[in-house]
């Protein structure tokens, strides 16, 4: 006698996302797994006294949104810090700042809180398009060290406190200077001594976890590759686990640095448990377009490059920024985060240790440096992450290799007309940036994640289906799968995850209106009714 289900979804509209995508009216859970999809008949003749029975009312199941590239507590710490992405002005920015200050006085909510922190600005956004400075932070607080994060986790800004306490933990290189005098932005290897003076506790990370797990269960969201770096992240994410709370798969991708520990405790990609496991090895190689620190082959268009004592040495700065520039070789080309011959040990050393790696890679130059080294690599399926300025040799070489592309489609914010990337690549450049489409059609391995700018896989959807370039854009179907069993796929999931098929773990979204049926351009208004993970219901806007 077959054994009743725990859980049945009736009265749906089942997309698998196989190839080619089957649709289905229903289907079935037992101990975590798919064990019945079809239609009604086929499956509701499982339920039991004891199951339970979930009427969607015509709304469309999907496989649940893996993210393949996030930061899963930095969106928890935007959520109980000040969230800088609604600022739609320097002026907003400090004024977000100074109530989140008021809120956080340490006489009163402990000396814990002494830094006032805020994360998200993006002042590409901003008519005044510029970065924030210690002159717009010293308004927010003269004692207290501020710090505002751009949205690219590439570049923050400071006030006089901070820069003050950190300057010396800095490197010059990556500190912006007018006239030889800070101006409170810095980037690159100089946000490493900001990381150390803020990070988290044990309890302040509980916190922002379970804050940020919370939003992404809302969003769809069943499973992250999680970017994690010297944080008491990894072992909230297993005692959450080992105590049954954490609702949602993390695979713990740890920072290059992290490979001498790593090693020592003998971790291999895949080795954990169903909900945590370690994933691969990241490591950078160049900067952001944002910062313009991405290393390309040709100079940005906004040219920026800086002269041997710091001084502007050419636009004042990349859309109207605050003058002041950077002293670093070749700058207006972009830099190297960590140089081609320091990738190539990266790699051959976590290969060799049975390591995925993941190779942050944004400008046509760092992908180049990121698939020589692969290629001198015997292991399979390391990733490049974000690949946003490709050529097309690269995407040909990406497509013969086994290299998974792993791109964030909300990036494509930036590559609308008059935006970032028309400002510091060109609209050549910026309409043959992330090529979705021609990756896909020549074969390449494709996985979307949001690099938690957003942390919403339907944003990242719509923008995939409405990217500026027709050329580039794909089928709804397709940017779906891209979230589910491409992101699957890039963490060796795909036989258990990505797709609504008997035997796969029962990790599920239910959507409101089907995004087949909407305008593109209103994709991400798409409301998420229920997400489901192991057969577990961890959201219910019904509830």
């Amino acid at each position: 006698m077959t054994a009743a289900a725990d859980l049945v979804l009736t009265n749906a509209e089942v997309h698998a996302l196989t190839d080619p995508d089957e649709t289905s009216q229903a289907l079935a859970v037992r101990d975590g797994r798919i064990v019945a999809v079809g239609k009604a008949q086929d499956v509701t003749h499982l339920a039991g006294v004891e199951t339970t029975v979930r009427d969607c009312g015509g709304r469309v199941v999907l496989p649940g949104f893996v993210d393949a590239h996030t930061h899963l507590p930095m969106v928890g710490r935007r959520l109980v810090n000040a969230d800088l992405a609604a600022a739609e002005s320097p002026a907003d920015a400090v004024e977000l700042l100074v109530n989140y200050a008021a809120e956080t006085d340490p006489e009163t909510s402990g000396p814990d809180r002494e830094w006032v922190l805020g994360f998200g600005y993006d002042e590409s956004a901003w008519d005044d398009s510029r970065y924030l400075t210690a002159q717009d932070l010293d308004e927010v607080s003269e004692a207290r060290p501020v710090a505002a994060v751009r949205e690219d986790m590439h570049l923050a800004s400071l006030n006089s406190v901070a820069l003050d306490r950190l300057r010396g933990e800095m490197p010059d290189g990556d500190v912006q200077t007018r006239g030889g005098e800070p101006t409170g932005v810095v980037v690159e290897d100089a946000l490493d001594a900001l990381w150390a003076a803020i990070e988290p506790d044990r309890a302040a990370m509980r916190r922002a976890v379970h804050a940020a797990t919370e939003r992404a269960n809302e969003l769809g969201v069943v499973g992250v590759h999680d970017m994690v770096r010297r944080s008491e992240a990894p072992a909230v994410y297993r005692e959450l686990d080992r105590v049954g709370e954490l609702s949602l798969r993390v695979r713990i991708n740890y920072w290059a640095d992290h490979l001498d520990a790593v090693e020592e405790l003998g971790l291999r990609t895949n080795h954990g448990s169903e909900r945590v496991r370690t994933g691969a090895i990241k490591t950078y190689t160049d900067g952001s377009i944002g910062g313009r620190t991405a290393k390309l082959s040709e100079p940005y268009a906004d040219g920026g490059s800086a002269d041997a004592d710091g001084n502007d040495g050419g636009d004042s700065g990349a859309g109207g920024n605050d003058g002041g520039e950077f002293d670093i070789e070749d700058e207006h080309r972009g830099q190297w985060v960590v140089d081609p011959e320091e990738l190539r040990d990266v790699v051959a050393r976590a290969d060799d240790a049975g390591l995925q790696v993941a190779a942050h890679a944004i400008g046509d130059e760092a992908i180049r440096a990121a698939l020589h080294a692969f290629e001198s690599a015997d292991g399979k399926r390391h990733r490049i992450e974000h690949a946003e300025v490709l050529t097309d040799d690269l995407v040909a070489r990406i497509a013969e290799s086994d290299v998974v592309a792993s791109m964030q489609p909300n990036f494509l914010k930036w590559a609308r007309e008059g935006g970032l990337y028309a400002e510091r690549l060109g609209d050549e450049r910026r309409l043959a940036s992330n090529r979705f489409a021609e990756l896909l059609s020549s074969g390449a391995a494709l996985a979307f994640g949001s690099d938690c700018m957003p942390l919403d896989p339907l944003y990242g959807v719509q923008q995939a289906v409405t990217a500026p370039d027709d050329r580039q854009r794909l089928s709804v179907t397709d940017a779906l799968r891209a979230y589910t069993s491409g992101a699957a796929h890039a963490g060796f999931d795909e036989d258990r995850l990505g797709s609504v098929e008997r035997g796969k773990l029962a990790d599920l979204v239910v959507l409101d209106r089907s995004p087949w049926a909407v305008d593109p351009g209103a994709i991400a208004d798409v409301d998420v009714r229920a997400t489901i993970v192991g057969g577990e219901v961890v959201f219910d806007r019904t509830a």
